[in-house]
C-alpha cells in the first residue's frame, strides 16, 4: 500500500515531461487511461485469459471504479485547480480519507475507532501543510470548494468500488484492467486527443514519459493498491495512501529545486505519524 502511494507521488515527473511535448492535462488523463487498458489487456491475454472474464451483473463495480472514481475525480480535480489554485485543490483532494472512513462504516461496517479518527485528522492536516495550506493565491470560492471536495470523493470511491469487486472474488489485475478499460472508453468518446500529434510517436522521450505514467504510476501503483485492499480496511488504506503528497514534495526538492518550508516539514512528519498510528492498530 505504501509503495503504491510512493509510485503515485512520482506522477509529477511524468506529467511535467509529457507537458513539455505539448499535452495538456486532460490529454494526459485520456492517454493514461487508454494506454493502461491496452497494455493490461494485451498482458492479461497472454498471461491468463481467465482474468479477463467478468459477469455482466458485476459491471457496476467497474463502472464505479472507472467512471465514478477515475473520470469524476480527474474532472473535479482539474476543475478545482482551474477555479481556485493548485494548493487549495490539493488540500481538498486529500479529504478523501474522511469520505473513505464514513462510507466504509456504512457499506462494510468498518469500525470508526478513536485511533483511526486521529490518524485521519493527522493525515488531512499533514497533506494541507505539505500542499501549502491552500493559500497559494487566496482564490477560495464555493465552486472551487465543491469541485475540490468532489475530487476527494471521487478519489475515495476507488477504494469503495474495488472493495465490492474484491468481495465478489475478482483478481486485483482484473479490477485494475476493467477500471481503466471503462475510463479509457469514456475518454475516447468525450475527451480530445489534440495534443497527441503524429510527430510525437517518433520521439523516444515521449515514449519514456508515457511508459513511466502508464506502467509505473498506473499499472504498478493501482495493482499494488488494490492488492493491499484485500488485506486491510479501507480507512487504514486511505490514510497510508496520503504518503503520496509527501513523496511528491520530496521529489520536488531533489528534481525541481523546490523549497521545503517549515510547515511542509511538519506536514511530512504528521503524515508519517498518521500512517504509523493505523499500522499499530
Amino acid at each position: 500500500m505504501a509503495v503504491a502511494a510512493i509510485l503515485w507521488g512520482t506522477m509529477g515527473i511524468w506529467v511535467r515531461g509529457l507537458n513539455e511535448y505539448g499535452l495538456n492535462t486532460m490529454d494526459i488523463v485520456a492517454w493514461r487511461s487508454v494506454g493502461t487498458a491496452l497494455c493490461m489487456g494485451g498482458g492479461l491475454f497472454f498471461y491468463n485469459r481467465s482474468l479477463l472474464k467478468i459477469k455482466w451483473k458485476d459491471l457496476w463495480c467497474f463502472l464505479g471504479t472507472g467512471i465514478a472514481s477515475i473520470l469524476f475525480f480527474n474532472y473535479c480535480y482539474f476543475k478545482s485547480i482551474e477555479i481556485t489554485d493548485l494548493s487549495t485543490a490539493a488540500v481538498l483532494l486529500y479529504t478523501s480519507p474522511i469520505f473513505v472512513v464514513l462510507i466504509s462504516a456504512v457499506c462494510f461496517r468498518e469500525k470508526i475507532t478513536k485511533q483511526k479518527v486521529c490518524a485521519v485528522v493527522l493525515a488531512v492536516a499533514g497533506c494541507a501543510l505539505v500542499s501549502g495550506g491552500g493559500q497559494e493565491s487566496g482564490a477560495l470560492n464555493a465552486a472551487g470548494i465543491l469541485t475540490g471536495l468532489g475530487a476527494g470523493l471521487g478519489y475515495a470511491l476507488y477504494s469503495i468500488f474495488s472493495r465490492f469487486a474484491l468481495q465478489k472474488g475478482y483478481h486485483t489485475l482484473t479490477i485494475t484492467f476493467y477500471t481503466f478499460l471503462v475510463a479509457g472508453i469514456a475518454m475516447v468518446f468525450y475527451l480530445p486527443f489534440g495534443g497527441l500529434k503524429s510527430s510525437l510517436l517518433l520521439q523516444p522521450g515521449f515514449w519514456t514519459m508515457s511508459a513511466g505514467l502508464i506502467l509505473v504510476v498506473t499499472v504498478a501503483a493501482y495493482v499494488l493498491y488494490t492488492y493491499g485492499l484485500a488485506g486491510m480496511e479501507n480507512g487504514k488504506a486511505a490514510v497510508i495512501a496520503t504518503v503520496e503528497p509527501v513523496t511528491a514534495a520530496v521529489l520536488g526538492i531533489f528534481f525541481y529545486q523546490e523549497t521545503l518550508t517549515i510547515s511542509g516539514a511538519v506536514g511530512i512528519i504528521t503524515v508519517l505519524i498518521s500512517g504509523w498510528l493505523v499500522s499499530r492498530e
